[in-house]
């Protein structure tokens, strides 16, 4: 995993029919930022190996302990949601990418941290064009598209759901 995760963390797992609320940002304002609110979330993946036979499991998580909000509206609060979901987009990506992973003994270590570095890097770089081109949510119609193509591509992940 690429954050260390403190122990003391209290984390949530995403879910289609959990929505976020401002209760669950309990960390510290953030004073030196420009922003009304910040959402950190994980992604992690564990992979086992036990007689030749390769499993995973994955996670998608937001920290409730880092994430903190400043200007509390149900708007920002929209925004800071698609940042979650976003994060699970690419859990369901990773999903996908290691259901087609032919297991290899001599170089999976190697693979799995290259698939798992290159989804890393493509959900930062989404995470960041959707702060940029949305200019944390200030751009209220880039918004709106954002907030659909968010849910585009929850829709077209649906079958990787079941990490």
């Amino acid at each position: 995993m690429s954050h260390a995760q403190a122990a003391n963390e209290e984390l949530l797992e995403w879910n289609s029919s959990k929505r976020l609320t401002w209760a669950d940002y309990k960390g510290n304002v953030d004073r030196n930022s420009d922003a009304a609110a910040s959402t950190t979330t994980y992604l992690a993946i564990e992979y086992h190996i036990k007689n030749s036979k390769f499993t995973y499991s994955i996670q998608s998580r937001f920290s409730k302990t880092r994430s903190w909000g400043l200007y509390k509206t149900a708007y920002i609060l929209s925004h800071e949601q698609g940042h979650f979901d976003i994060a699970e987009v690419f859990a369901r990506k990773l999903h996908k990418k290691m259901s087609e992973y032919k297991f290899n003994s001599k170089t999976y270590q190697k693979d799995l941290k290259k698939i798992y570095d290159k989804i890393l890097e493509e959900k930062e770089e989404t995470q960041n064009a959707y702060d940029g081109e949305t200019r944390h949510s200030i751009n209220k119609t880039k918004q709106a598209e954002w907030l659909k193509k968010i849910e585009q591509m929850l829709k077209e992940y649906e079958d990787y759901a079941d990490y």
